[in-house]
């Protein structure tokens, strides 16, 4: 407690210098003692944890079972093989999901939050859990609260506190010395670790970290904390529910179909096990985790740090990007290019004392000022001696002014029609200059001074007194990117909209420069969506490219007017007051150079480098995360179906079973698995962005996958049964045409992992080398079944005799058959491609 402690009381007993802050030494003496400012993190999962994971599943159980049974009816080789399989099996999947494990926690660690503190003199960033009692952090608007702190300098400071306190609206916060038992609402020359800073600027003296803060006290509540599935992971465990009683059905169909046919109960019980297990694809869960960790790896090498897992899926359906101008869509560079003024020299003055930048360092707009002072001759460090700035009413964005107070005047700047209306006099013919000025693509800052000012410093003190100095007109270069961008855009069915800061007629002339505003399309102004209806406003949407002078409040408004127009909305933001407009984005954006530490922690993804051409980039890698899952969903589903239809067909003919049950369950527990989750690491296509956005609700298996997973099951079923028709009229022993069959449907599954590459791209055009997972896996499982097929012990044990190779080239040939088939179905997609193309 330290609200009730003096200023000079606590420096004394922390020990603590409030002009030079720590030395360094002495910080990291502290540090020691002290231990990191952070809360318990909950411990990552173990090596022995993340593999008995495995064992946790339906059709885990049913196997184990199965084992148990097979072993109980005297068919100890299978329930050997089954056992070794599931531990297969688990490795695999433990081996997968640990590197995604590992790769998500490095990612989190990329988004850290830092903080100013004063060390050895010097103002530095330094991370969060650096900080020790002690130090002295400087605050900020937007700035997050790193630890608990006692304030001993603020000035129109306020903190919203209601993730501690439930306080729905900002604290304001003083210095005074309070009484002890102040509740912890109250104590308002306290800030506190995990609220942030809303408003104005302070200097605090650190007090306690970690566990001690306020927060620490219940730190358990956020520690089992637990990130939700997401959509998409939902609907997985929904599908794989429905397959599970689908699954259920087929054991009962194949026991009862074998029992009716003869075919021994002991026998016919393990293959109906076996087709049970091969509906049911076990290598989903593990695929959709590693599609979600590879493709959060992607995006941080492009710039991109995923903080909610939902976002990564989420992407692949934006429909609409609402990005910020300044930094995002241009290079943040500013530079004074006009300036209509009949009294010059008392503008550049007023811009020169309202201003909290220094030459070189601070907003870019505010810089650019500066430069454009000292290029007029004006000394900025002497006259910032001689006119120290006593008061000040801070910037804000709702108001979009700010106002110092001075020794002989009060200096305005801001908005041209907000300063306008704080002037007296008739100022009709400075707006129509402003608006010129803005149509030229300027951003466009308005000066006005009230000499001799006297009072305290509020904006009622000033409304009607001021007088109009001028305007200064700068300009923000696009970037070289951002056109491109845009385009890509166009291309992939993404509307961009720019949000914007400036006069709307600046933001239309640079959103028709970028590609944003296309002919006849409008830009909106805050006062004008203020006064519009709900009703209207959806409606005006598709035709509204600029949204321009808007507050952190209307930026919410717009996300959700997109919403409600069933638009999945991307809206990037850097300051503390977007952030209401960021949590409700269903992809929210913040900066990770200019954003402030509110933003990052309400957006869903940071991107690093402030770039629109990222977002951009994002997106593609969102529909590359979901078109690879959707190739692994289509080969699991095409490759399971066809050995339950081979085994169908050949009961209800009456032939003999045309695979084993230990065949079966190699083929689905490890040829699949050596192939299934190789295919997540397909690079991209290139034509991501030539597609409309993913509906945010399409179904798992969809008309096209269908209608791809019916040809290739059917070619593939129809060359193994006739392979074994064909085969069982040669006269050729069982157990030889058994293991021709068993790898005759292995190959066709080789094949199909080569279709399902690409729904259009031939085979033969994509170069197999660019995933090399895929040929590691088919290196992989080529050497296992020549094992399988061509050793002593595994003969034995998988009912498996050595092939002719005359045979192999045969069963090779055959199996390409789906492959042809399936080459042939993309040339026609190709083809209608091209023609909707040219008609298009």
């Amino acid at each position: 407690m330290f609200h009730h402690i003096s200023q000079d009381e606590l420096t004394k007993s922390l020990r603590t210098d409030l002009v030079n802050g720590l030395a360094s030494a002495d910080a990291a003496n502290r540090l020691a003692e002290h231990g990191h400012n952070e809360l318990p993190e909950p411990e990552p999962k173990s090596w022995s944890h993340i593999v008995l994971a495995q064992f946790a599943s339906p059709l885990i159980y049913i196997l184990l079972a199965a084992a148990v049974i097979a072993w109980a009816m005297g068919h100890r080789s299978d329930a050997v093989v089954i056992l070794v399989v599931v531990a297969i099996n688990a490795l695999i999947g433990a081996v997968q999901e640990g590197r995604a494990e590992h790769s998500m926690m490095a990612l989190r660690k990329l988004s850290t939050l830092r903080v100013r503190v004063r060390r050895d003199g010097a103002e530095v960033r330094i991370e969060a859990r650096e900080l020790v009692p002690g130090d002295i952090v400087l605050l900020a608007a937007g700035d997050s609260v790193g630890a608990d702190a006692r304030l001993v300098e603020a000035a129109s400071l306020e903190c919203m506190e209601a993730a501690l306190t439930g306080e729905s609206v900002p604290v304001t916060k003083r210095t005074d010395v309070l009484p002890q038992d102040t509740p912890l609402a109250e104590r308002a020359s306290m800030v506190f670790a995990g609220t942030h800073v809303t408003a104005g600027r302070g200097v605090a003296i650190v007090v306690a970290t970690g566990l001690h803060t306020e927060v620490g006290h219940i730190a358990r509540i956020t520690t089992g904390a637990h990130e939700p599935d997401t959509p998409l992971e939902q609907r997985l465990k929904q599908f794989g529910q429905w397959l599970g009683a689908a699954a259920l059905l087929l054991f009962a169909f194949v026991v009862g179909l074998g029992v009716w046919r003869g075919i021994p109960f002991s026998e016919v019980f393990m293959v109906a096990i076996s087709q049970m297990v091969s509906l049911v694809p076990e290598g989903l869960p593990v695929a959709m985790t590693i599609a979600l960790a590879v493709g959060m790896t992607r995006m941080a090498r492009a710039g991109v740090i995923v903080r909610r897992l939902a976002a990564v899926e989420t992407l692949g359906s934006t429909s609409v990007i609402c990005s910020d101008k300044t930094g995002t869509l241009t290079k943040n560079e500013m530079t004074v290019v006009r300036t209509e003024s009949a009294e010059p020299q008392r503008m550049l003055e007023a811009a020169v004392l309202c201003n909290d930048a220094q030459v070189g360092i601070g907003d870019p707009t505010e810089t650019a000022l500066l430069v454009a002072a000292e290029k007029a001759g004006i000394d900025i460090a002497a006259l910032r001696r001689q006119m120290p700035r006593v008061a000040e009413i801070p910037f804000d964005s709702g108001s979009k002014w700010m106002a110092t107070q001075h020794p002989d005047r009060v200096a305005i700047k801001g908005a041209p029609e907000q300063v306008i209306a704080l002037c007296h006099g008739d100022n009709t013919a400075a707006l129509k200059l402003a608006e010129d000025m803005a149509a030229e693509a300027l951003r466009v800052l308005a000066f006005a001074e009230i000499p001799n000012f006297s009072g305290a410093l509020t904006p009622d003190a000033i409304r009607g007194r001021a007088h109009f100095l001028g305007f200064v007109g700068e300009m923000d270069p696009p970037r070289p990117e951002a056109g491109a961008a845009v385009a890509a855009c166009v291309a992939a069915g993404v509307k961009a909209v720019m949000v914007t800061g400036d006069h709307k007629t600046t933001g239309l002339a640079i959103a028709r420069s970028l590609g944003i505003a296309k002919p006849g399309d409008q830009a909106i102004d805050g006062a004008e969506l203020e006064a519009m209806p709900e009703e209207e406003l959806r409606e005006r949407l598709p035709h509204v490219s600029v949204f321009a002078r808007v507050h952190p409040a209307q930026k919410l408004r717009i996300v959700q007017a997109f919403q409600a127009n069933g638009q999945v909305v991307a809206m990037t933001g850097d300051g503390v007051n977007d952030a209401p407009a960021l949590a409700a984005a269903d992809v929210g954006v913040a900066m990770g150079i200019t954003g402030t530490d509110v933003a990052k922690g309400a957006a869903k993804i940071i991107i690093t480098d402030d770039n629109f051409a990222t977002i951009v980039r994002a997106i593609e890698q969102g529909r590359l995360v979901y078109r690879n899952l959707k190739k692994v969903v289509l080969f699991l589903f095409a490759t399971s179906i066809d050995e339950v239809l081979l085994l169908l067909i050949a009961m209800a003919c009456g032939y003999p079973l045309p695979l084993a049950a230990v065949q079966i369950l190699w083929i689905n527990l490890v040829t699949e698995g050596a192939v299934t989750v190789n295919l997540i690491m397909e690079p991209l296509e290139g034509d991501e962005l030539k597609n409309p956005p993913i509906p945010k609700n399409e179904p798992l298996l969809t008309r096209e996958m269908l209608s791809r997973m019916i040809l290739m099951v059917a070619t593939s079923t129809a060359v193994c049964f006739g392979f074994f028709h064909w085969r069982l009229g040669t006269g050729a022993p069982f157990a030889l045409v058994q293991t021709e069959t068993f790898t005759l449907v292995s190959v066709c599954q080789w094949f199909n992992v080569l279709n399902c590459r690409s729904a259009t791209h031939s085979s033969f055009s994509m170069d197999v080398f660019r995933n090399r997972w895929i040929v590691i896996g088919l290196l992989l499982a080529n050497i296992l079944h020549w094992l399988v097929v061509y050793t002593e012990p595994m003969n034995r044990i998988f009912y498996t005799v050595p092939i002719p190779f005359a045979d192999v080239i045969l069963i090779g040939a055959l199996a390409s058959a789906v492959l042809w088939a399936e080459e042939i179905r993309k040339w026609f997609a190709r083809r209608s491609i091209r023609l909707k193309q040219a008609v298009a």
